[in-house]
This record gives structure tokens, sequence and C-alpha cells, in this order.
């Protein structure tokens, strides 16, 4: 459990309770069968999720990865802290690449669905932190994210990533 204090006076601290939430994603052949998981973790409460594509890309599940989780989250008035190994997810929110994509009606950004559906959520938490941790690097709730991901994409997932795969038909992917 993570506390954060705040010292509001010498006579008492506040201790508010964090959302964690560990992401990653997976996908083999990249593009081929993908999935994501999440570890979320609110004081003694903990929830894995897992869910795969039968064809998608590394960055999608990477990205849907966060968006899941913050779905999933009933209370956007908690400070949500997010730990992931995607430089695409946190640099897009860090370096405000979003916030330029949005100026420019998401035109000529892959994965423009994800980016928007992601920015409207959110857009409905009061605080949301973005956290880069090393991949593979033995922290354990980012190695059992890419346990999730990687085993949900190893069995075959038939879920179908319309987005992806309808650019791909079309040829509009670039």
């Amino acid at each position: 459990m993570v506390l954060s204090i705040k010292k509001r006076s010498n006579k008492f601290v506040e201790v508010t309770k964090n959302i964690i939430i560990y992401t990653d994603g997976a996908a083999l052949g990249n593009p081929g069968p993908g999935g994501f998981g999440v570890v979320m973790i609110y004081g003694e409460y903990r929830k894995e999720i897992a869910e795969g594509f039968r064809k998608t890309t590394n960055n999608r599940m990477e990205l849907m990865a966060v968006i899941r989780a913050l779905q999933k989250i009933k209370s956007k008035d908690i400070p949500v802290e997010v730990y992931t190994d995607s430089k695409y997810v946190c640099d897009a929110v860090l370096k405000g690449w979003l916030e330029n994509w949005k100026k420019k009606g998401f035109k000529k950004v892959k994965n423009p669905d994800l980016w928007k559906l992601f920015d409207q959520e959110h857009q409905n938490f009061k605080q949301v932190n973005f956290n880069w941790v090393k991949g593979h690097a033995g922290i354990k709730e980012n190695e059992r994210c890419d346990e999730l991901a990687t085993g949900i994409a190893r069995k075959g997932p038939t879920a179908i990533d319309s987005y992806y795969e309808s650019q791909e038909e079309s040829g509009e992917l670039f």
C-alpha cells in the first residue's frame, strides 16, 4: 500500500491512499496476436486484468492497458499512479505530445482511436501521474503484467481489434 502523507499542522497528519496501476502490452510478431496485462492496487485490494486480440500491435496493447485500467476505477477523485514500461505512452503524456495531437485533430497520429479514448478517460480524473519503469528489470508488478500480456497473446485470442484490422485492410496504416 502506498500512502501519501500531507502535514497540515503540527497537530495532525492526513493520510490518503493512491490507486496504483501497473500495465504492460505485448504483440507476438508485432503485428500479431496481442494482449495486455494490468495490476491494480488500492490499499489491501488487488485486481488483475488481461485481454487479448487476434491481430494488433505492441503499442496499441500498451495504451489499451492504461485505458482499461482507468475505465475500471469508480472513484475519479482518488489520485492514480500509473507505472508502465512504455515510453510511447509515458512520453505522449509527460512530454505533451497528446496535447499537440489534440490541437491537430489527431491527424497523422498512430492509434488515434485509442488516443482519443485515452484522453476521454484521463480527463475524468482529478489526478493521474505517469511513471516510466524499465521493463524486465525485476519489478514484481511489472513482471506480472508482462506474464499476463504475453500469456493471453500466446493463447491465440479471438477478439478483434476492429480499428487496427480495418486500417490494415484498407492500407491506411502508415
